[in-house]
C-alpha cells in the first residue's frame, strides 16, 4: 500500500510520480480514503510542482478510470465517435451548431458539457433555456439518443469521471484551477470517458478567456494535445481569439436563438462561422470522414446549408424532451427579459478594443450568470447585436441591445459596457479568429 501521505511528499519535493503512484493516490480519492486536506496538499503540490507529459498521461488515465467508461461497440454505431471542447469564452455558443453539425456528416457526438462559472457561460445553462429540454438523462438514455439522432449535449453523469468531480471542488477552493497538468486531466478524463475516438480542443486566448495570454494558451493546447495523444486520443487543439466575443449575442436564451438563426440561415456572425468550421474541419479530418481540413469545411457547410444539421439539432431537442417544433417556434419558447433597452456609447466612434471579461461580468450582473456555483440564472438576460471590433457606433448603432429584468440592473450594464468598449477614429486590422493550430509532436 502507498500511503497518500509519501506520495505528496515526492510531488512536493519535484520528484516525478509513477503511474502505480498516481493510480493509488486517484483511487483514494474515489474511494474517500485520501482526505479532503491531503487531496488539497497533493493539487497545491502539483500547482508548484508541475507534471511530466508521462505524469499527465498517468492521472489522465486513473481519472478516466475511476468511474464508468461508455463503450459504444454495443451500439454498433456506423460511424466514429467524436467531440469539441472549449476552455470557455463570451458567446461562444459554438457547441449547439458543431453537435449537429457532426452528426450531419456521418459523425457520432455524445458532447458532455458544463456550466458557466464567473465571466465565461456555459453550455448546459443554454441549454436549460429550452422548456422541457433534459441536461441530466440517465446513461442508456444518453447513449440511445446519440445512436439514433446522432447527437446529444448534456452534463456530467455522476458515474463519469467521478474523481474529477471531487479533485475539481477541492481545486475551486484552494487556488489551484490554474494548474495546466490538473485542467489537462480534468477535461481530457471525462472526454475518454465518454469513448471518444477523435476530439478538437477550442483553447481560447485573449481578454475574455481564461488564459488570456498566447503563450499561456499554447501550454495549455499542447499539453491537451500531447497526454490525450499518449491515451490514445487523438486530438488537434486551435488556439482562438477571445478578444471580442464570438457570437454577437451573450446570454442563455439569447444565444440559443442566435444557434437557432445560424443553424436555419437567418444570420451567421462571421466570425462564429469561421471558428465553428475550423473546429469541424479538424474533427471530420481527424475522424477519416474528410481527406484534409479543406474538405471537411466544404462537406460542414454543405450539412448547414441543406438544414440537414438544423433538423438533427431539432431531433435532439424533442429526445431530450424539448419541443417537437422548437426551431419553428424558438422566439416564442425561449423566456423573455423584461426589459429590452439599447446600450448607447457617450460618442460617436469606431470600436478599437473590447474589454471581454467586463461584457462576460455585465450578463453576471444582470442575473445571467454565476459568482458562485449554488446561484441560480435568470435565462432570459443577456446581450445581443454585440459590436464588433471596427463597427461604427453611436446615435445610429448601439454598442449592444440589453436585455434586463429591472431598469436598475439595465441601468448599471449600460454603464459598464461603455466602460467595455473602447473607440478610436480608425478601425483595427481584422485578423483570423483561428490564431494557432496544434498537434501532438512525435
Amino acid at each position: 500500500m502507498i500511503l497518500p501521505q509519501e506520495i505528496i511528499r515526492l510531488k512536493r519535493d519535484g520528484h516525478a510520480l509513477s503511474a502505480a503512484e498516481i493510480g493509488a493516490f486517484i483511487a483514494g480519492l474515489t474511494s474517500g480514503d485520501v482526505t479532503e486536506g491531503q487531496a488539497a496538499a497533493f493539487a497545491m503540490a502539483v500547482f508548484f510542482r508541475g507534471m511530466t507529459m508521462t505524469e499527465r498521461v498517468a492521472l489522465t488515465e486513473a481519472m478516466t478510470l475511476s468511474g464508468t467508461t461508455i463503450d459504444w461497440r454495443a451500439p454498433d454505431l456506423p460511424g466514429p465517435v467524436l467531440d469539441k471542447h472549449s476552455t470557455g469564452g463570451v458567446g461562444d455558443n459554438v457547441s449547439l451548431m458543431l453537435a449537429p453539425m457532426l452528426a450531419a456528416c456521418g459523425g457520432f457526438v455524445p458532447m458532455i458539457s458544463g456550466r458557466g462559472l464567473g465571466h465565461t457561460g456555459g453550455t448546459l445553462d443554454k441549454l436549460d433555456a429550452i422548456p422541457g429540454y433534459d441536461t441530466k438523462p440517465d446513461l442508456l438514455r444518453f447513449k440511445q439518443v446519440v445512436r439514433d439522432v446522432g447527437c446529444a449535449i448534456i452534463g456530467q453523469t455522476e458515474t463519469l469521471a467521478p474523481a474529477d468531480r471531487r479533485l475539481y471542488a477541492i481545486r475551486d477552493v484552494t487556488a489551484t484551477v490554474e494548474s495546466v497538468a490538473l485542467i489537462t486531466a480534468s477535461i481530457l478524463s471525462k472526454k475518454l470517458a465518454a469513448g471518444l475516438e477523435g476530439l478538437v480542443m477550442d483553447v481560447k486566448t485573449g481578454s475574455g478567456a481564461f488564459m488570456t495570454s498566447l503563450e499561456a494558451s499554447r501550454e495549455l493546447a499542447e499539453s491537451i494535445a500531447t497526454v490525450a495523444a499518449g491515451a490514445g486520443l487523438p486530438t488537434v487543439s486551435l488556439i482562438t481569439d477571445m478578444n471580442e466575443p464570438l457570437a454577437s449575442a451573450a446570454g442563455n436564451a439569447v444565444e440559443v436563438q442566435n444557434a437557432v438563426d445560424f443553424l436555419t440561415g437567418k444570420r451567421r456572425d462571421p466570425r462564429l462561422l469561421r471558428v465553428t468550421l475550423a473546429l469541424g474541419a479538424e474533427c471530420l479530418h481527424l475522424a477519416g470522414l474528410a481527406r484534409s481540413p479543406a474538405e471537411g469545411e466544404t462537406v460542414l457547410r454543405a450539412a448547414l446549408d441543406s438544414g440537414k444539421a438544423a433538423e438533427i439539432f431539432e431531433r435532439m431537442v424533442a429526445a431530450l424532451g424539448g419541443p417537437a417544433d422548437f426551431l419553428g417556434r424558438s422566439a416564442a419558447l425561449l423566456p423573455r427579459a423584461g426589459l429590452v433597452v439599447e446600450a448607447r456609447p457617450e460618442r460617436s466612434g469606431i470600436v478599437a478594443s473590447v474589454d471581454v471579461r467586463a461584457l462576460g461580468l455585465a450578463v453576471v450582473e444582470l442575473g445571467g450568470g454565476r459568482a458562485r456555483a449554488s446561484d441560480a440564472i435568470d435565462p432570459s438576460v443577456g446581450l445581443t447585436d454585440l459590436a464588433a471590433l471596427g463597427d461604427a457606433v453611436g446615435a445610429d448603432r448601439p454598442l449592444a441591445i440589453v436585455h434586463a429584468r429591472d431598469p436598475l440592473s439595465a441601468e448599471a450594464v449600460v454603464s459598464r459596457l461603455r466602460e467595455a468598449y473602447r473607440l478610436g477614429n480608425v478601425a483595427p486590422p481584422s485578423a483570423d479568429p483561428v490564431v494557432e493550430r496544434i498537434v501532438a509532436q512525435p
